[in-house]
């Protein structure tokens, strides 16, 4: 039977494991359920929209093309000549083309303006007043502090203008209703809405006849219509907590193994007992693996139950810093736990049957003198498990060095894994080499408590090869996974910071800046270029390693005159020239492209352009994957409102600041840091799953040692037998420790040494990845430390004296 302590460390371990696969399945299935919550649809039986995602088919190397879908940010905009067509479904009573724009009160208040039709989707009752009929008049609701009859200012599409209260709703989200007329005119769009909310009792089928190429949104799909964010945010959490929850179950099976393979190993005497005395290896096995799964029947439900809280305090996490957004909900079934507790099952049987194949091979005769000593050399199936997966790695290095950005930041995951797996199979081998180097600088130290230690370490290599993999595994995955992210950091920050030629940048603390903002920038003596930028997102097949596939990039819609206010470094075609449908790429995902090329893409509302290439520039990460012209991102946006204009001059732009309502001027060194910022938060989701995995590792890597040291008890008794004191076995032990640990730490920042620089490469053209000092101090503080007490407490609760030691 096992002891306590081994039992206790293999439950912790698998209760960790499944708490940590379940927090990451929590995540995946509420990014898959998640709607935007309906609001001001509530009315509505369904919302129809235009398309609310790209669909194109991808060709694939040596397959069938695929079909791939990628969701879009901004709303398409509806004819409002199809609400004549949707009344004649039977069952509407009526249709309401709404349409939504932001509005900025004289306060900094934000709202969303509507046409007064749209009042009657959440419904918004009046409560004092009456509804607008003239152009100047507006509904507002009741939190925006207005009385009804006051004048307020009201910033929408230009400077300030006045309108009269005419009333005020109940309170709900914050809203401003026009007449519709009016309305329509201040969304930009005529004969077009945003969204057509039907009221009644018709069906989804018979909607969609009457809107062919349509969204016909029901149920809770209808929160997407209000806002598309929610449906834009799910592919990437999808993608990441499948990513992570595949890391995951990879890093439990090499902890918990190697915990399973220790326990197993440490029970040698006892299993060659059992084949000595006539024990088949049917029953050898089925004993080992009955005992584990036994402990993680118990193990993975209580892991299990935790990952719902865990999944539940990662979602608040990520809400909470604004990386979702709001209406991202969380789903709490249970999936995730069964998958959990299913997967940790698995795991737990398939690592106690690896565990037990060697120590229920061997014959009765040999038993006893196989349990007694380890064997000199490593099975053959070991060293070619091994080399086959050193092999992948070195694969995985090479794609991680020929992709760019997201394909190079999902492939150092798995490449780290594979590494750490080849380092567990090899384990005693990388034991025996560490031993030797450090072994002789043990015996420098103190000649005769070093030879004690190397010769320890030595004689126990597979031991040894246990415990260097959980080390090894700590420092590359903490390692690589932080310092890839703050490479992307570093790098971001100083293409932004080199390719800023703005001397000023006017920014808005509500919702955007007017398109007129940036020409009366241009009015003001002393500035000699103002350039409007406005975000965007397009979808695009992007070429990766031969083969395309449709992804949504980010960039910027930016003015005539941007070559005076920023420099991307071009380094093919002209930034002047990006006029009408052009284009400018980042050499991340030109794929091949050049100046003179032609690229397909889709705008933020769903708009098909055949772009001419007219630029290559290679600062992707400071300015983004794509440059378009800002008046055609303008024309197929969800909103007209720009996000910053960059001004080229020291003029004195007070007068601008005090006619548009919101308006700020930074400085170069704020807006840096305010980028700064914005990438921190970017990376707050990975930095969140890295320390929960890196935590999972440190408990695996603690219970492993501390199981280990703790089975030594034997040996430590026979040292001070033969007449060691507790004080030379101590000594032995930290010199061991120093052996056994440094060669794990060595083990995994090779592994990261050799991945960072590829990573760097694929990233930002240089092998050279950026490494804060105090967290590369804190990741290997924290391995050292947590190793060295798991080793050295238990040592010295054995030692204790109590008794006279005895070989008992």
């Amino acid at each position: 039977m096992r002891t306590r302590g081994a039992s206790a460390g293999i439950f912790v371990a698998l209760a960790f494991a499944a708490t940590l696969v379940g927090a990451c399945g929590v995540l995946l299935e509420s990014a898959l359920r998640a709607h935007a919550p309906v609001e001001r649809f509530g009315a509505a039986t369904a919302v129809v929209t235009g398309p609310e995602s790209v669909t194109a088919r991808m060709k694939r190397l040596g397959e069938e093309p695929e079909e791939q879908s990628r969701p879009l940010t901004g709303r398409a905009a509806v004819p409002t000549a199809t609400a004549a067509k949707l009344r004649a479904v039977p069952g509407v009573r009526d249709v309401v083309a709404d349409v939504s724009f932001p509005v900025l009160l004289s306060s900094g208040r934000t709202m969303t303006g509507h046409g007064w039709e749209s009042a009657a989707l959440r419904p918004y009752t009046l409560s004092t007043g009456r509804a607008p009929r003239a152009p100047d008049e507006v509904v507002l609701s009741r939190s925006s502090g207005a009385a009804p009859g006051a004048v307020v200012r009201m910033q929408i599409d230009g400077t300030p203008r006045p309108y009269r209260v005419s009333g005020l709703v109940a309170d709900g989200p914050g809203a401003a209703f026009f007449t519709t007329a009016t309305a329509a005119a201040l969304n930009g769009s005529p004969g077009r809405a945003d969204a057509l909310a039907v009221l009644g009792d018709a069906g989804a089928d018979a909607l969609r006849e009457a809107a062919p190429g349509l969204t016909v949104a029901t149920g809770a799909a209808r929160g997407d219509a209000e806002d598309p964010a929610v449906a834009a945010a799910r592919p990437g959490i999808v993608e990441l907590a499948a990513s992570f929850g595949g890391v995951a179950v990879m890093t439990a099976l090499v902890v918990v193994g190697g915990l399973i393979v220790l326990s197993v190993r440490e029970r040698a005497r006892e299993l060659a007992l059992l084949r000595a005395v006539g024990a088949t290896p049917g029953q050898v096995r089925g004993r080992i693996v009955r005992e584990t799964v036994r402990i993680a029947g118990a193990a993975a439900p209580a892991g299990g139950l935790l990952s719902l809280g865990a999944g539940a305090g990662m979602h608040a996490a990520m809400i909470r810093k604004g990386v979702l957004p709001d209406g991202f909900g969380l789903s709490l079934g249970p999936l995730p736990a069964l998958a959990a507790v299913a997967i940790t099952l698995l795991a737990a049987a398939a690592t106690a049957f690896l565990a037990s194949l060697r120590v229920s091979r061997i014959r009765p005769v040999e038993a006893l003198g196989e349990a007694a000593a380890e064997p000199a050399t490593l099975p053959r199936w070991r060293v070619i498990t091994g080399a086959v997966f050193l092999v992948i790695g070195l694969n995985a290095l090479g794609f991680s060095a020929g992709a760019t950005g997201p394909a190079a930041s999902a492939s150092i995951g798995g490449l780290v894994i594979s590494l750490i797996i080849a380092t567990a199979f090899l384990g005693p081998l990388v034991a025996r080499c560490g031993n030797r180097v450090l072994g002789r600088a043990a015996r420098a130290v103190s000649p005769v408590s070093g030879r004690m230690a190397q010769h320890a370490a030595g004689a126990a290599a597979l031991r040894a090869g246990s415990l260097i993999t959980p080390v090894a595994l700590a420092v590359a995955f903490a390692g690589v996974q932080l310092f890839a992210q703050t490479t992307v950091v570093h790098a971001t920050q100083v293409q932004a910071r080199d390719g800023n030629r703005a001397d000023q940048i006017v920014v808005a603390a509500g919702p955007g800046l007017p398109a007129g903002v940036a020409e009366a920038v241009r009015r003001v003596p002393g500035v000699t270029a103002a350039t409007p930028v406005k975000r965007a997102t397009v979808v695009m097949a992007v070429k990766e390693l031969g083969e395309k596939n449709l992804r949504s990039l980010n960039g910027s819609g930016i003015g005539a005159d941007a070559a005076a206010t920023m420099d991307p470094d071009v380094s093919s075609g002209r930034l002047g020239d990006l006029r009408g449908t052009a284009v400018a790429l980042s050499r991340d995902v030109a794929g091949g492209l050049d100046a003179g090329s032609t690229a397909r893409l889709w705008l933020g509302d769903g708009t098909s352009v055949t772009a001419r290439v007219v630029a290559i520039y290679d600062r992707g990460l400071g300015f983004g994957d794509v440059l378009l012209p800002h008046d055609l991102v303008a024309a197929h946006s969800s909103s007209p409102l720009d996000d910053r204009v960059l001004v080229r001059g020291q003029a004195d732009l007070r007068a601008v600041t005090a006619a548009y309502t919101g308006t700020q001027v930074l400085s170069p060194e704020d807006l840096q840091a305010n980028l700064s910022q914005e990438v921190e938060l970017q990376g707050f989701v990975s930095r969140l799953v890295v320390a929960a995995i890196t935590g999972f590792i440190l408990i695996g890597l603690v219970t492993t040692l501390a199981l280990a040291t703790a089975a030594r008890r034997r040996e430590f008794a026979l040292l001070r037998l033969v007449g060691a004191t507790r004080r030379q076995v101590l000594r032995m032990l930290r010199l061991e420790a120093v052996i056994v640990l440094g060669t794990g730490i060595a083990a995994g920042a090779l592994i990261a040494a050799v991945t960072l620089p590829a990573f760097a490469a694929a990233v930002t053209g240089l092998p050279l990845p950026s490494i804060p000092p105090l967290t590369c101090a804190a990741v290997l503080a924290a391995v050292a430390g947590s190793g060295a007490a798991a080793i050295l407490l238990p040592a010295r609760a054995v030692l204790r004296p109590r008794t006279s030691p005895t070989l008992s």
